[in-house]
């Protein structure tokens, strides 16, 4: 469990660590997301693919939050601290309540095995998509300053 509740106290204990900007790594992760998410738009969201295409959205999720991390200098441990960073720094609280929200239940999937209802698997996948849309904004932002 966490003990670290802000970006500040990441910092602090060398959770969230500075690195060497790294545009290159984070052109590569985006090429990795886009192949992803290409293959998952092709898939039909039914009672039996809901769950597995939700962790393919999330973990397209978390690999742009660390393109932008990537950009900004930063690699972080855990996937709580990724949310710190663009609540506490960003200033982007709607980020980190969609980033926290599809966390909670991929963490509840993948280490509780506790399986979502269709109903709430395809809520989440909107989740998401909705969340790779903002942050494919920022990347593209981002990554538009650096060229």
């Amino acid at each position: 469990m966490t003990k670290e509740s802000t970006w500040d106290e990441c910092r602090a204990t060398h959770t969230s660590l500075t690195i060497r900007p790294d545009i290159a790594k984070a052109k590569s992760l985006l090429d990795t997301i886009m192949g992803r998410n290409n293959y998952l738009t092709t898939q039909t969201i039914t009672e039996e693919s809901a769950n597995y295409i939700f962790e393919g959205y999330y973990a397209s999720a978390v690999e742009l939050t660390h393109v932008i991390l990537l950009v900004h200098g930063y690699k972080v441990l855990n996937h709580i601290y990724v949310g710190y960073y663009f609540r506490d720094v960003l200033k982007r609280e709607d980020i980190f309540r969609l980033f926290d929200e599809s966390r909670l239940k991929r963490n509840a999937l993948v280490y509780e095995g506790r399986t979502m209802k269709f109903e709430i698997a395809k809520k989440a996948i909107e989740t998401c998509t909705k969340l790779i849309s903002e942050l494919q904004n920022m990347t593209q932002m981002l990554l538009k300053k650096e060229e």
